[in-house]
């Protein structure tokens, strides 16, 4: 992402600029996963070794440096599930990229799963281009399993979005059964084969 002055010259930004923002993100996504999203951005700026000025430069508002740690966790996730397309087993690939969706929304203390099931607002939203690309990747590995025979045909990506992200929302702050998010999970993919 360039900042807005190298936008309007439309230049690419200089490799300090470049690093600099690498070293807030994975400063951020660390203290986000540490904290949650209210986490200190002072403690953001002391892990990447960068003064007050340069994270605003690069992300003017909390919700702008919290978008683009999302956006790339959801650029990862949904990565994982492009490779998932060509295992050999499409039941254990979208069992497996369902883990992952589990795990992100969980580490983002909720927040991922909460964004998604709202209606994006505003220009630092996470937007529904990340919404839909998650759909997408569930659609396409769902789409797999059910023309395998493995999945129910009548089961949709969005439900299956909305069951995991219920999984991850309900199971975010628990501490006494830390097996529990799992165990839901598999109820969910128990549900999602097919029985003839």
């Amino acid at each position: 992402m360039t900042t807005s002055r190298e936008a309007s010259a439309g230049r690419q930004p200089r490799a300090d600029a470049r690093r600099n923002r690498e070293r807030i993100l994975a400063a951020a996504r660390e203290a986000f996963a540490e904290y949650g999203a209210e986490a200190s951005l002072n403690e953001i700026v002391r892990r990447a070794g960068v003064g007050p000025g340069t994270l605003y430069r690069h992300f003017p508002t909390r919700p702008a440096l919290l978008t683009a740690v999302l956006q790339d966790r959801i650029d990862t996730l949904c990565g994982h599930g492009d490779e998932l397309l060509t295992a050999d087993s499409p039941d254990g690939a979208l069992s497996t990229w369902l883990r992952a969706f589990l795990a992100h929304a969980r580490v983002n203390q909720g927040l991922g799963g909460a964004l998604l099931v709202e209606e994006p607002e505003g220009p630092d939203a996470l937007g529904s281009d990340c919404h839909q690309r998650i759909q997408d990747t569930a659609h396409r590995l769902l789409t797999r399993a059910q023309q395998s025979g493995t999945a129910r045909p009548d089961l949709t990506a969005a439900d299956l979005v909305q069951l995991v992200i219920g999984v991850a929302l309900s199971t975010t702050h628990t501490t006494t059964d830390p097996s529990q998010p799992d165990r839901l999970l598999a109820l969910v993919l128990d549900a999602v084969h097919h029985r003839p």
